[in-house]
Order: C-alpha cells, then sequence, then structure tokens
C-alpha cells in the first residue's frame, strides 16, 4: 500500500534534473518509491509521527562530514520531493563538485515529517554514489599523466546499476557495457563453451555482425589468437605488468587493450605506462566506503 507520504510522481524541475544528469526519470522514481516503502514497511514513522507535529516546516541542511567527490545530488533531491512535492531545494554545489569536511551541499525546506521521511533514503543513495564517485577519482588521479583510463564492470548492486555507473563517470571514470545487450565480452566459460577463442569469437560475429567483441584471455597465446581473430577488445586477465607490456607489444595497436583482475590502487599507475587502454577494476562498485554525508536540522517553524 502507498504511504501518503509518498507521492505518485515526481515535479517536473526534478524530472528535468534527472535528464540532465543523463539517469531516466521513471527508473529514479520508481526506485525511489520502492526504498521509502521498503522504509516504512507497509505502516509509518511512528518516532515521527508520535513526536513531530502535522503542519511543522522546516529547514533542513545536507553537507559533507569529510573530503570527497559528490554523486547523485539529483536522486537525494528525488527522495525529498517524493515526500513532499512542495518542498524547496537549493543546491550550493554541483554534482561531481570536490566536498570538504562541512561543504554544504544542499538546503530544503519543507514539512518536517516529511523531511524525516526522506533523510535516510536520501543519505543512503547519496553517501554511496559520493563513495563510488570518490573512489574513481583516486584511480583516475593514479592514471594521470597515462594512456589509459579506469573503466568499471558489472559487479554492481542489483538494481542501482544506473546509478553507480553514473557516480562512475562523474569521479571521472569510464562505464564498460551496462547490459548484456549492449556488446560481447567472450570470457572463459563461453570459450570452454563454444570451444575456443576463435570459435567463440565467430559465432558472435555471425549471430550479431554489428557487435563490438571483446575476449577475456588470462596469456599471450590466448590475446595473440583473439587479435588474429579480429577481436576490437582484448582484456587481459590477472596478467603481471611485464606480461602485459609483452602483450602491448604483440597487438602492436590492432586492438584496444583492458587490464583487469586483482588491480589495486597502488599497481594501478605502473599498468598504465604500458601503454593499455583501460584499467578495469569492480572494486570501484562492490567494496567502496560510502562517503560520510548527514543532515542536520537548521531551523523548526511552528513550535
Amino acid at each position: 500500500m502507498r504511504h501518503e507520504g509518498v507521492a505518485m510522481s515526481l515535479p517536473e524541475p526534478v524530472t528535468l534534473a534527472l535528464r540532465e544528469a543523463g539517469l531516466d526519470p521513471r527508473y529514479v522514481e520508481d526506485l525511489v518509491r520502492a526504498t521509502l516503502e521498503e522504509d516504512l514497511g507497509g505502516g509509518e514513522d511512528v518516532t515521527t509521527t508520535a513526536t513531530v507535529p502535522a503542519d511543522q516546516h522546516a529547514v533542513a541542511v545536507l553537507g559533507s562530514r569529510e573530503s570527497g567527490v559528490l554523486a547523485g545530488l539529483p536522486v537525494a533531491e528525488a527522495v525529498f520531493a517524493a515526500t513532499d512535492p512542495g518542498v524547496e531545494a537549493e543546491r550550493h554545489v554541483a554534482d561531481g563538485a570536490e566536498l570538504r569536511a562541512g561543504s554544504k551541499v544542499l538546503t530544503v525546506h519543507g514539512r518536517t515529517r516529511q523531511l524525516l521521511l526522506a533523510e535516510r533514503t536520501a543519505l543512503n543513495l547519496a553517501c554511496r554514489l559520493s563513495g563510488i564517485a570518490t573512489a574513481t577519482r583516486s584511480w583516475v588521479d593514479a592514471l594521470a599523466g597515462t594512456h589509459a583510463a579506469v573503466r568499471d564492470t558489472r559487479k554492481t548492486t542489483p538494481l542501482l546499476r544506473p546509478l553507480e555507473k553514473y557516480a562512475v563517470r562523474l569521479g571521472g571514470g569510464v562505464n564498460h557495457r551496462s547490459t548484456l545487450a549492449e556488446s560481447a565480452l567472450i570470457k572463459d566459460n563461453h570459450i570452454a563453451a563454444a570451444g575456443g577463442i576463435t570459435a567463440a569469437y565467430q559465432a558472435v560475429k555471425r549471430a550479431y555482425p554489428d557487435i563490438e567483441v571483446e575476449v577475456e584471455v588470462d596469456d599471450l597465446d590466448g590475446a595473440a589468437e583473439a587479435v588474429e581473430a579480429g577481436a576490437d577488445l582484448v582484456l587481459l586477465d590477472n596478467f603481471s605488468v611485464d606480461d602485459v607490456l609483452e602483450a602491448v607489444k604483440l597487438v602492436d595497436g590492432r586492438a584496444r587493450l583492458e587490464v583487469s583482475g586483482g588491480l589495486t590502487l597502488a599497481q594501478a599507475g605502473a599498468f598504465a605506462a604500458t601503454g593499455v587502454d583501460y584499467l578495469s577494476t569492480g572494486a570501484l562498485t562492490h567494496s567502496v566506503r560510502s562517503l560520510d554525508l548527514g543532515l542536520d536540522m537548521v531551523a523548526v517553524e511552528g513550535h
């Protein structure tokens, strides 16, 4: 059952901001509604209902408690608007901005009960996305001065992939495919099922002649076969830096090269300096620490 405090649709300015950020408003609207209803558990916020007058209004500030990169501002705005379509929101920074401890991000003015209903969901999403953007920025900084870019993977939180990949972009990273339909990535299990690298590549091109094909390999012989087969990209899985250097020489520009598998931030610069095109790591989305953001009420009206 829909709680009376969760709007059926988002106000137009909020949907416009989501579109401008490259996010699907319907997806965000559905996600926000589901997360708010999850929080309510089919009932109501018993603490807020008991302690806060129904007609009370307040002003609250969303701010950062540590340094990092902001991501998810339009999503947080959508959460506040979903609980109170009449909420007034003022941005103090843009999404993707670098924050310091104490940075003000967003001021919201609306019904106190609705602000409190929105608080945890807005923070959960903004904190997680900002953590992803912050981690991505660290990788981007580590690759500075090289040809390589950092890419994410499909190791994302179920149902949050569009938002998490958005956060990677804000951090300066590059998105790998978002869905299985976007491009072909031939991995070890596909190779085993098809009977080899060349057989797997040819099977994909017969079925989907125009699709981009990437082949994952675990040794130099595999890299050579993938290039000869016609792969657009070759993913070097768990290669050493020395082996990556050999692969770069072997491929000689005939395909783009991506390094993946067990990469750490400390190793990033050395791998990037080999001349590969991408470093990809699931760590951008599967094991980041959320950025510490908080919401503080600064004024209460109608006491």
